[in-house]
């Protein structure tokens, strides 16, 4: 059996906002290489915080995350390079409204890693070509629909090459017709051997894309197992409850 090569690690991470309350409540995470691992849980339990963390958007209090064997935070010297090498895509596209598609996805590949423009527009139209929305380059985002918007977000993303993906809510915003195109990328990119962590309510998305799933309640780690076990036989009593929120009874 090959030896799961971890690419991702969280030690006792905790994270507080002004109240003082922690949001992330000494969280200890590990990702391997090519798995992808959903967080769900109810809202305001610290899932977005945690991505944000993961990607040094957001300042932590004290614990370590560990890329590669790195320990990262927004003061090292290589924080810019590894923010680079894990990429995220949000709830809300943060397209720019002043520039084409294709202006928008090379951007970062061309100002941030100088790469060379004629490779950066080969993968730029490989990536569109991919996600459908190739005839949409010289478009702008104001003309395009919510699920084209945020498959050219995650071209962006991918764009960057990054070694792990996070996806925060990504058709929170999006038209129920409009979902399943969205999270059809997704799961290509999955079968591809993407590293990934996603935070979503889209419970069958979720069982049909994770390796593993993580159920957060106010800051740690409540419950963690393969998809089957947690969505048919949860072990905890409040893992229970909130699946139970996903089920309605007829009127009678």
């Amino acid at each position: 059996m090959k030896k799961q090569e971890e690419i991702l690690k969280v030690e006792h991470l905790i994270k507080s906002y002004e109240n003082g309350k922690p949001v992330l409540n000494d969280l200890s995470f590990s990702l391997n290489k090519g798995e992808v691992v959903v967080i769900v849980g109810p809202s305001g339990c610290g899932k977005s915080t945690f991505l944000r963390c993961l990607n040094m958007l957001e300042p932590i209090d004290s614990g370590k995350i560990i890329f590669k064997d790195q320990p990262i935070s927004r003061s090292e010297k290589n924080a810019h390079e590894i923010r680079q090498k894990i990429g995220m895509v949000f709830q809300s596209y943060e397209l720019f409204p002043h520039k084409t598609i294709m202006g928008n996805i090379m951007m970062a590949p061309l100002k941030v890693q100088k790469r060379n423009k004629k490779e950066v527009e080969q993968a730029e139209q490989q990536l569109l070509e991919r996600v459908g929305l190739l005839d949409k380059k010289d478009a702008y985002p104001r003309q395009l629909s919510g699920g084209q918007k945020q498959r050219v977000a995650i071209v962006r993303a991918l764009i960057m090459n990054p070694e792990i993906l996070l996806l925060d809510e990504i058709t929170a915003a999006l038209d129920p017709e409009m979902v399943r195109e969205v999270l059809q990328v997704v799961l290509e990119l999955a079968r591809e051997g993407m590293t990934m962590v996603i935070v979503t309510h889209e419970m069958e998305f979720a069982k049909a894309v994770a390796d593993r799933v993580l159920f957060l309640d106010q800051g740690v780690v409540v419950e963690e197992s393969r998809p089957a076990e947690f969505f048919n036989h949860p072990e905890t009593e409040r893992a229970q409850q909130f699946l139970n929120t996903f089920h309605y009874d007829a009127i009678e």
